[in-house]
């Protein structure tokens, strides 16, 4: 079953701020756009990090990371002017491989990748 719905990939057709909460060593909030994120076919989202430092102190204690990310361009509920996504997940960094030099070739700044393993998501608008 999809954990991600058509709604989320319209909102990612769109720019806006994805922001990256993480929690280990201290809680992190950390942002990114819409257009970075690329989702794999079986939906885990890589996010291309060339800071991301401080995050990834994080996951190397808690691996648990929740994104939002959302877009005014896309309707909502009831037709509402915008929606946005809570997503909790599970993260680690990839720094070599197949999709490493996928993303590298779309990104050429990253120096390494944010994987997102998608557990949940819920639409908030």
């Amino acid at each position: 079953m999809s954990n991600l719905s058509e709604k989320f990939f319209e909102v990612l057709k769109h720019e806006g701020v994805v922001s990256v909460m993480s929690w280990g060593v201290e809680p992190h909030l950390v942002n990114t756009w819409n257009s970075y994120l690329v989702v794999t076919e079986d939906e885990r989202i890589l996010i291309p990090a060339y800071g991301f430092r401080k995050t990834e102190k994080n996951v190397d204690v808690n691996n648990k990371v929740k994104l939002a990310l959302g877009s005014k361009e896309v309707l909502g509920y009831k037709d509402y002017p915008g929606t946005g996504f809570v997503i909790d997940g599970t993260a680690r960094y990839v720094e070599s491989g197949e999709e490493y030099d996928m993303m590298k070739s779309k990104f050429s700044f990253l120096t390494r990748v944010l994987e997102i393993t998608v557990s949940s998501t819920k639409q908030m608008l």
